[in-house]
């Protein structure tokens, strides 16, 4: 059974859509700069320039909700864009995140502290299930709605949930990604691991020293052959491939030697029926945190050996989005393949010393693209891979 790929969509830092993302990439703009509110103004983060506000009116939303879920709901809108509800269609949504509305929580709790305005009702907004039913809600969603929240894998693991509850005909159509926003906690916690930083991120350099945190949401829709026939939607690409491996290796670290990333790379090769030398981008999860990008890079050696094809991290320009990055990287890899597209890794200057892996180091367009490779990484060694092919 064939996994199509109907639509699509992104929210980022370098764009309120695939037009202005692919503008931003294109000309070397990243989105990463001094925050404007107030819990983000002391850090380089890639933050979204438009209020809850804005959002709501920019996008037509008409559900209310965390920013998570407000993210969410603009790029799903995107995705679902054209596609029609029918009770012949089993249609579900497949949210990752692991902010969910702690953004609400942590302005009522101020508010709590400061004796003002305390609004207890709003910490409904906190659970990561909660946006992820107000993005349903705004696109009008009931038949199937859960959450995924494993850290900077969740919106790929939604991904491949979405691809197996089509594959055991559970569902139809499915629309998958992740959400995030920024939020203090955040930021407090990756300071305090001391991978958080204060300069702009620099993904497999030897310099690197730690990410940059963003906010975004990306989303695709994953539809069944049964689907098709009945909508009559035009794939645009196709998901091949999944896999997620843990290595349990540690808390918040990967295996040094790459284990659990070889073993997701593998079996998603393994599903998709593809050989190494079959894939021809690859979005690599790049963090620019010092273990795993050592971590990733090893694990390309163990895959590709010396025939590492071209490969780059997107996060030196929209920062890293945790639980939506793997969904706004699955963008990028359907834009890449749709349109020849190869993205530089920004901020690269010399080789890891111990791999001396050279990133993809200029955008270019008009290539043969056929397959891309796409990792996305959480805490607790939670390894996760995905393949989309051209149709």
């Amino acid at each position: 059974m064939n996994i199509h790929i109907t639509g699509y969509g992104l929210i980022t830092s370098i764009g309120l859509n695939t037009e202005e993302n692919v503008a931003s990439l294109r000309s070397l703009r990243t989105g990463i700069a001094k925050g404007r509110l107030d819990n983000t103004k002391a850090y380089n983060v890639g933050e979204i320039h438009l209020t809850n506000a804005e959002l709501k009116e920019q996008f037509k939303l008409q559900t209310d909700g965390s920013r998570t879920a407000l993210l969410g709901m603009a790029a799903a809108k995107q995705a679902f864009e054209g596609h029609v509800l029918s009770d012949q269609i089993r249609t579900g949504l497949i949210s990752g995140t692991s902010v969910g509305g702690m953004d609400v929580s942590e302005i009522e709790y101020k508010n709590y502290l400061n004796e003002s305005n305390h609004n207890p009702d709003n910490y409904k907004h906190h659970s990561s299930g909660t946006s992820s039913e107000q993005i349903a809600q705004e696109l009008g969603i009931s038949d199937f709605v859960n959450t995924i929240s494993t850290a900077c894998s969740s919106a790929a693991n939604a991904i491949m949930m979405g691809a197996r509850m089509i594959k055991s005909g559970t569902l139809d159509r499915v629309v998958v990604g992740g959400t995030d926003s920024l939020t203090s906690f955040t930021i407090s916690g990756f300071k305090s691991l001391m991978i958080f930083d204060d300069q702009w991120c620099r993904p497999f350099d030897d310099t690197r020293k730690g990410l940059n945190l963003g906010e975004g949401a990306g989303f695709i829709v994953l539809e069944s052959d049964k689907s098709l026939e009945k909508t009559g939607k035009k794939p645009l690409a196709r998901l091949t491939g999944w896999s997620n491996a843990s290595d349990a290796f540690h808390q918040t670290a990967s295996s040094p030697d790459g284990h659990g990333a070889r073993l997701s790379m593998n079996e998603a090769l393994r599903i998709s029926e593809l050989q190494p030398g079959d894939i021809d981008y690859i979005n690599a999860h790049g963090t620019a945190t010092p273990n795993n990008d050592l971590s990733e890079s090893q694990a390309f050696q163990g895959i590709f050996g010396t025939a590492i094809p071209p490969f780059s991290s997107t996060k030196a320009y929209t920062g890293h989005t945790l639980a939506a990055s793997g969904g706004i990287e699955a963008v990028f890899a359907i834009l890449a393949i749709r349109n020849g597209y190869l993205y530089p890794n920004l901020n690269f200057k010399t080789p890891i010393a111990e791999t001396g892996l050279t990133p993809q180091l200029d955008f270019e367009e008009g290539k043969n693209i056929q397959h891309v490779l796409s990792n996305s990484f959480g805490f607790g060694g939670n390894n996760s891979t995905i393949i989309i092919s051209a149709v």
